[in-house]
């Protein structure tokens, strides 16, 4: 895998797949090299951004002809009754295939947008500039799109590759305490499936710790874009997250859930005689570490949880988890509900 590549003040971490490889920077200000990212042939933009981005002065010039589009904030806004209402707004405008959408905020915007982007007109590129530290390390970065139903979260999506993604870590400067934590959520994920690279993930510098997590992703989705087996292991700790995201309506931040889903997974692990006492312990340290939680919120109905598992993309062949051991972090199928309703309940 190619090591990222400092330029200027930015890091550039390439993603590798074929022709459809892209390049992800990573750095103050990078949002205006978004121009520089923009096809030659593009006459029209779709800029879809979140208000709280809007109003915090984010703004993006791509260089052409654009029109903004401002979506609500947070995991509601990833509707299909959205992505309907996107899409007319686009065919209202004149937008064309050969034209482009840039998506501007955190996750749920690059989600929202990136999808849409894969359906109208059966697909036009886009360009990520993402603002949240949780968008830049993970939703940002490998294709994945899509917008929930009541049943459970990305149950509707696609594949779409962007063009270019840009983090910018200035914008950073404009979130909550708590924001900020939501991405650590995710970073402590890659303390456990990054192997050597994640070595010494704690003390490098904030950009750098970005491209870190950046590279290793960008190494597991090469070797499988469209999640056919090892992909799967990003969804580490993602299998009850989505189960509290989806159980509590999204007021539990996204890394807050994957915090106490990295937990879970290692006691569920240690239950299984996967792994020993000592490497559930490494998960409570690094979520605590990042100040973070490690037990289930105080209302939790762990049998709604335990539904909601079925639910979950993963679950082809009964319950799936994501599980630590001694070949690392892999897929593991049919778990017994009764063992997992026992381990939810131990970690309350």
């Amino acid at each position: 895998m190619s090591a990222y590549i400092q330029l200027d003040n930015a890091i550039c971490v390439p993603v590798e797949l074929a022709e459809r490889s892209y390049r992800v920077w990573i750095g103050p200000e990078v949002r205006h090299r978004l121009a520089d990212v923009i096809p030659a042939d593009v006459a029209r933009v779709a800029v879809v951004t979140q208000s709280a981005v809007a109003a915090a002065g984010i703004t993006v010039d791509p260089g052409v002809e654009h029109r903004v589009f401002i979506v609500d904030d947070g995991e509601q806004v990833k509707t299909l009754s959205r992505v309907e209402q996107l899409c007319s707004e686009f065919a209202q405008w004149g937008l064309t295939r050969k034209d482009a959408v840039v998506a501007v905020g955190g996750g749920a915007v690059t989600d929202l947008a990136g999808f849409v982007a894969a359906v109208y007109h059966r697909g036009v590129r886009v360009v990520y500039v993402s603002t949240t530290l949780l968008g830049q390390i993970d939703a940002s970065v490998g294709g994945k799109t899509g917008v929930n139903l009541p049943e459970g979260k990305n149950l509707v999506g696609a594949f779409w590759q962007p063009l270019a993604v840009l983090c910018d870590t200035e914008a950073l400067g404009t979130l909550s305490a708590a924001e900020m934590r939501s991405g650590l959520g995710e970073i402590a994920k890659y303390h456990f499936i990054g192997g050597s690279r994640a070595d010494g993930l704690e003390d490098l510098s904030l950009a750098e710790r970005i491209a870190r997590c950046v590279q290793i992703k960008a190494e597991v989705v090469a070797a499988d874009e469209r999640e056919s087996g090892r992909r799967a292991i990003l969804n580490y700790g993602h299998t009850l997250a989505h189960a509290l995201e989806a159980h509590g309506g999204y007021n539990l931040r996204h890394g807050e859930a994957v915090a106490i889903g990295l937990v879970y997974a290692a006691e569920v692990a240690k239950k299984m005689g996967r792994i020993s006492a000592e490497r559930v312990q490494e998960h409570r340290n690094v979520v605590s570490g990042y100040d973070l939680p490690c037990s289930l919120p105080p209302n939790a109905d762990v049998k709604a949880l335990l539904r909601l598992f079925s639910k979950d993309k993963k679950a082809t062949e009964g319950v799936t988890f994501v599980l630590d051991g001694s070949n690392g972090v892999e897929p593991v199928t049919g778990l017994a509900p009764d063992m997992l309703l026992e381990v939810l309940e131990a970690i309350r």
